[in-house]
């Protein structure tokens, strides 16, 4: 099967709990969602901000990004992709079996520094036919340590590998609690076995798997963990993951952001 493309798309909305109008915060005298923007842009050519909000809108349009206005009362970002995608698809050239042969990638509005090795890793999962949904892995560390392990707002994941370099493999299970646990191994010794894999929240899917995915009632494990993956896994869908050893920074809180900032004066 031949994929004839390859769409970035942001979702961007206004409203946080944690962090009201996070899209536009300042990293570096630059709005946070006009960098993700610029960093997705050096890997995709084509790449849309998807929001809820006209102050998002007028920034994003105000640098020459592209960008959609999509609904408020989407649950998850997930579901925006999916509106904007619909969107976005009477502009492009007509293409026999576009949502099977387009993937969507959905880069979080709050990943300033995404890199485009990142975005390169789970493109790879699409050499294969057969994927559908495609996200990315990257393994705990000692330098992590436990407090970054037991971290609930750092999901992790069960992993079957397709080769022997883990590189590439099938997600099993993902959950907030420290899995796999290591019953006959001391927990102070954990992060030594290498053994353990953080999600980083970056999705591909085909167009035509978007649409369906979004359809789906919410299961019961979704519920519990708060992670829509496991709606998809319950549902039996695959879910390919590649490894990246880049880590992700992602901008949830204005303390976040001042270690953001802060990073970037640390850089120069």
């Amino acid at each position: 099967m031949a994929i004839t493309q390859f769409i970035g798309i942001i979702p961007a909305r206004y409203a946080s709990t944690r962090f009201p109008g996070k899209p536009l915060a300042l990293i570096g005298g630059i709005p946070m969602i006009q960098r993700v923007y610029e960093q997705t842009k050096k890997e995709l050519n084509n790449v849309v901000v998807a929001t809820d909000d006209s102050r998002i809108y007028d920034c994003v349009r105000g640098f020459g990004g592209q960008v959609v206005i999509t609904r408020t009362d989407h649950r998850c970002g997930t579901e925006r992709c999916l509106e904007a995608w619909t969107k976005i698809r009477p502009t492009l050239p007509p293409t026999q079996n576009i949502d099977q042969h387009t993937v969507i990638i959905n880069i979080q509005g709050d990943e300033p520094f995404i890199q485009p090795e990142q975005i390169q890793a789970v493109m790879s999962c699409f050499e294969d036919d057969n994927t559908e949904i495609a996200t990315l892995v990257k393994p705990f560390t000692e330098t992590d340590g436990w407090d970054a392990l037991e971290n609930p707002n750092s999901p992790k994941v069960v992993v079957s590998w397709n080769d022997a370099n883990r590189q590439h493999g099938i997600a099993r299970m993902f959950s907030r609690s420290v899995i796999p646990y290591l019953r006959s191994i001391d927990k102070s010794d954990w992060l030594q076995q290498g053994k353990h894999y953080k999600h980083i929240g970056l999705y591909a899917y085909r167009a035509a798997t978007l649409a369906a995915i979004t359809a789906l009632p919410p299961s019961a494990a979704e519920q519990a963990e708060s992670l829509e993956q496991l709606r998809w896994i319950e549902n039996g869908y695959q879910i390919r993951v590649a490894t990246c050893q880049t880590q992700s920074i992602g901008i949830d809180t204005p303390e976040d952001l001042d270690k953001a900032n802060q990073l970037l004066i640390t850089k120069k």
